[in-house]
């Protein structure tokens, strides 16, 4: 009985032995078993995505032209001693949580440690220490998409699929590298394009100098004048894109683009009102200026209440004469200016993309200008009239180029990332004329008169010439009992053959440290020697 019993264990083990043998067979010949038993061993990092850049006019980098460093963390290889006082606040944080971690991590670090012993991965960084152009490109959400500007217009075009690149890793039960295996970097293409702008870089950054040095809050708009392609865009005071947050609450607005944004203008409209002139035949109008000038029961000073006595176009642009430009309006009549400037580009947004445009403006209907005061007020620039420095900088340009108005460019294609190549044109507008070629040009010499001469002084260049209109809008809004004002220097330069059409705002000031003329002067000598 007993030996019965013992025969029955054995064979009773011996099944049991039998059963698991085939059980582990079947395990080693599935497939789908297998497959999950080498991906329990590999180990997929993501590495950022690839983002399409943005280019200047000749192709050159206005993002990631740096790089960044991801060190590969593997488990017991001593990563959280090493890497922990190179790595920034939130880099240490995650090297504390993932120091007893079983399976490998990527670490953000400032540099090349493979000196360390550490595995490095370079990646493109988005923004470097002086990013350039911050206002206009704006910036990015922690997923990598455009929130603002450019980035967010573009951000399906510069995202593509977003696939990522992985790093792929065997590795043992503890999280360490299988021995003798190595990273594997698994690219992916997400077919992410980039976008070529008018800008140029070495402009740009040149025109971002100067105006840092001269200003602490406005913008400057650098424009070819015989294309009206942007070729600086510079808003103050600006923002570090790869630290939003903190310019979130910061004083002065940093993270609004004053190019695209309308103020009143003051006298740099007076030169619409004298292309209007010349145009109409009333270049000869003289007017004898007391200081003031009474319209229906209202005062209109000039500025500081001065007398410029009897005063022709020529003096009175060079003078700056409030009194001049309401009579000359009223000889005109407000459709005849009106017309003017809306031909010169006033009231009209300008549309980058289909979710990006600037500010239109305000240009005051006729309705609106049939009080004589509102159209005395409009005739030197104030009042319900406000403008973008985008579109003061279209109007300038017309008249420094004889007439003929484009609008301001600022895209020009979109490209292959991998062979630079245009994919698809980004702009289709046509030059057209507004004033005449006549009228221009003798506009265009009074306008270097201002600076030879007159209120605008500060503006002239080191060498050469330079023609141009000063301007100071009142805003109604005070700081210390006194008033916030714009200052604008609206110009080109040189003065006989003008290359460049600049324009000068400083907004929301009291007393500028130096005058908006006083900063054309010294971004006409950057553009000297930025070189392009």
């Amino acid at each position: 009985m007993r030996r019965r019993r013992v025969l029955a264990l054995y064979a009773a083990f011996l099944c049991a032995f039998a059963v698991l043998m085939c059980r582990l067979f079947w395990l080693c010949s599935n497939r789908v078993y297998a497959a999950r038993a080498a991906a329990q061993s590999t180990v997929r990092l993501a590495l950022p995505a690839r983002r399409g850049n943005f280019y200047d006019c000749k192709g050159r980098l206005l993002t990631g032209m740096g790089c960044r460093w991801l060190a590969l963390c593997l488990p017991g290889q001593g990563s959280y001693t090493r890497l922990y006082t190179l790595a920034e606040t939130a880099g240490q944080m995650q090297l504390y949580q993932k120091r007893n971690a079983a399976r490998p991590f990527l670490l953000d670090v400032g540099q090349d440690v493979s000196v360390l012993g550490v595995r490095s991965y370079a990646v493109p960084r988005r923004y470097g220490d002086a990013p350039l152009a911050a206002a206009l490109l704006g910036y990015l959400d922690r997923e990598g998409h455009g929130v603002a500007g450019l980035e967010a217009a573009f951000d399906a075009q510069l995202s593509g699929s977003g696939a990522h690149d992985a790093l792929v890793c065997t590795v043992t039960a503890q999280g360490t590298l299988q021995a003798g295996t190595e990273p594997v970097l698994s690219p992916a293409d997400s077919g992410a394009v980039g976008v070529q702008l008018t800008l140029s870089r070495p402009i740009q950054r040149a025109v971002e100098a100067a105006a840092s040095q001269t200003m602490e809050m406005g913008c400057v708009v650098v424009l070819d004048t015989a294309t009206a392609k942007v070729r600086a865009c510079v808003s103050l005071p600006g923002f570090d894109p790869e630290d939003v947050a903190a310019s979130l609450d910061a004083p002065n607005s940093p993270l609004l683009n004053r190019a695209f944004s309308a103020y009143a203008v003051g006298s740099v409209f007076k030169p619409v009102l004298a292309a209007a002139a010349l145009e109409a035949g009333l270049a000869g109008f003289v007017y004898d200026c007391p200081g003031y000038c009474m319209v229906d029961g209202q005062v209109f000073r000039c500025a500081g209440g001065v007398p410029h006595g009897q005063v022709d176009l020529a003096g009175a642009l060079q003078k700056s004469c409030n009194g001049y430009f309401i009579r000359l309006g009223q000889q005109l009549g407000p459709r005849q200016v009106r017309e003017m400037a809306a031909r010169l580009g006033f009231g009209k947004a300008l549309s980058l993309t289909d979710s990006l445009c600037t500010a239109a403006g305000q240009l005051p209907e006729e309705s609106a200008l049939a009080s004589s005061g509102a159209y005395a007020n409009f005739c030197f620039g104030q009042g319900e009239l406000l403008a973008t420095p985008l579109q003061i900088a279209g109007m300038m340009n017309a008249l420094a180029c004889g007439g003929v108005f484009r609008e301001p460019l600022l895209l020009e294609a979109t490209l292959d990332e991998t062979t630079g190549e245009p994919l698809q044109t980004l702009f289709h507008r046509w030059p057209r004329r507004v004033v005449s070629q006549t009228a221009a040009q003798t506009l265009q010499a009074l306008l270097v008169s201002v600076v030879e001469e007159g209120t605008g002084r500060n503006a002239a260049p080191e060498e050469g010439t330079a023609g141009g209109k000063t301007g100071t809008a009142q805003t109604g809004q005070f700081a210390g009992g006194e008033e916030r004002k714009n200052f604008w220097f609206a110009g080109f330069w040189p003065g006989e053959r003008p290359r460049y059409t600049i324009i000068v705002l400083q907004d929301g000031q009291t007393a500028p440290a130096h005058s908006s003329a006083a900063v054309f002067a010294a971004v006409c000598a950057a553009l000297k020697t930025a070189g392009d």
